[in-house]
């Protein structure tokens, strides 16, 4: 049975008990050893989920930590218990984030020649570089008018998906990481994208890339992609901030496209020199 774990208004009229359970047997924790590492007993644990104790505002940041909930989540947890939340969610053109902004402007474009872009939780691009945008060429304007999303601009019929030489492989890759996300995020938003994509017709002659001329002891999967008459062939890296204050800058992610072989490399680096 799957455990539905909500969060905003609906966070408020069911109480924090019945979520701090969701979350801790979504994460497969028993009372016991969710008091352990919090620091509590098991008897009090049992208390709050079913109502009969109301946790601390620090108890429920505490168990939330230890429980591994995101950021705005931890929120919800603390809206559904009585209190304020405790992570702003600050804009991302607002001046105190001027930091962040340019520190991943700097990330990225010292990246290039590479492909390297930074998405928000629903895959919304924030900023992308050269190399990116490199990739992006060609598409239709309704595809590339803001917001753009990474999701849909590598899955949609018109998008990257024909480039793609090994499209299902790839496509299936990606769903499953949307699947991931939504199991630990729950967002509506993020689910309806899922359906939208996970919609999106897939070409019959789709299929595995041909081998290389030379074989390439790939490490990661590849997503390989036809560029100008070239194949080009990258692996994904993704980074996050560690230990973020903030509901915005806890769903930034930095994606980056490390070339899978020596002929991609050269290729970057004579195309953005």
């Amino acid at each position: 049975m799957t455990t539905t774990v909500t969060s905003g208004t609906a966070s408020r009229t069911e109480g924090v008990g019945p979520l701090l359970r969701a979350w801790r047997e979504q994460r497969r924790v028993s009372q016991l050893e969710l008091a352990l590492r919090a620091g509590s007993s098991a008897r009090h644990i049992s208390f709050v989920e079913t109502g009969r104790s109301r946790p601390s505002e620090e108890m429920v940041l505490r168990l939330a930590e230890h429980l591994d909930v995101p950021v705005r989540e931890r929120n919800a947890l603390l809206l559904a218990a009585g209190y304020a939340p405790h992570y702003p969610e600050t804009p991302l053109d607002d001046p105190a984030l001027e930091v962040v902004r340019e520190g991943i402007e700097r990330l990225i474009s010292g990246f290039e020649p590479y492909p390297a872009l930074v998405v928000d939780a629903r895959y919304d691009v924030v900023a992308a570089n050269r190399g990116v945008m490199m990739l992006f060429d060609g598409m239709p304007e309704s595809l590339l008018t803001p917001p753009l999303n990474a999701v849909r601009l590598t899955l949609h019929p018109q998008g990257l998906a024909p480039r793609i030489r090994n499209l299902r492989e790839w496509r299936g890759h990606l769903l499953e990481q949307m699947r991931r996300q939504i199991a630990l995020h729950r967002s509506e938003p993020l689910r309806a994208l899922y359906e939208e994509v996970a919609a999106f017709p897939v070409p019959d002659t789709a299929g595995s890339a041909e081998e290389p001329a030379e074989p390439v002891a790939y490490f990661a999967l590849p997503m390989v992609v036809e560029h100008e008459g070239r194949t080009l062939s990258f692996v994904s890296s993704i980074s996050t901030f560690n230990t973020p204050m903030d509901v915005t800058v806890a769903e930034l992610a930095v994606e980056t496209l490390l070339p899978a072989d020596p002929a991609t490399a050269k290729y970057l680096q004579s195309w953005l020199s």
